[in-house]
């Protein structure tokens, strides 16, 4: 009885190889259409084109504002100048500074003739 018992594993064991052997492979469909496909890529470069132009822009801005700057430095230093030679311009119009130049040069003040102008 074991090689009857041995021959029909052997038959019970066949039959398994070949049931199991057939099996078919499923083919796998895409998860994404070839349309939404297209329309990632697309979305991607917009996504791209738009942070460079960001980025442009954002370069931009930053140089205006470093020129805004030098510009607001240079108007400082300017309107200093201007206070300085404002300064100048009032300790030379001094009357008697003004007098005692006309006198080296051989001017006489004559009081008929003296007009007042103020500023």
């Amino acid at each position: 009885m074991s090689n009857l018992a041995n021959k029909i594993q052997q038959v019970q064991h066949e039959q398994q190889q070949t049931i199991i052997s057939p099996k078919r492979k499923k083919s796998q469909k895409s998860w994404l259409s070839p349309g939404e496909k297209i329309l990632g890529m697309l979305f991607c470069v917009l996504v791209f084109v738009g942070a460079i132009h960001i980025i442009s822009n954002q370069s931009a801005i930053y140089e205006v504002n470093k020129d805004i700057k030098n510009m607001s430095s240079s108007i400082q230093e300017q309107k200093k100048t201007n206070e300085d030679l404002t300064t100048q311009v009032s300790d030379l119009s001094n009357y008697d500074r003004v007098r005692k130049i006309a006198e080296k040069l051989g001017l006489t003040l004559d009081e008929n003739n003296v007009k007042v102008v103020q500023r």
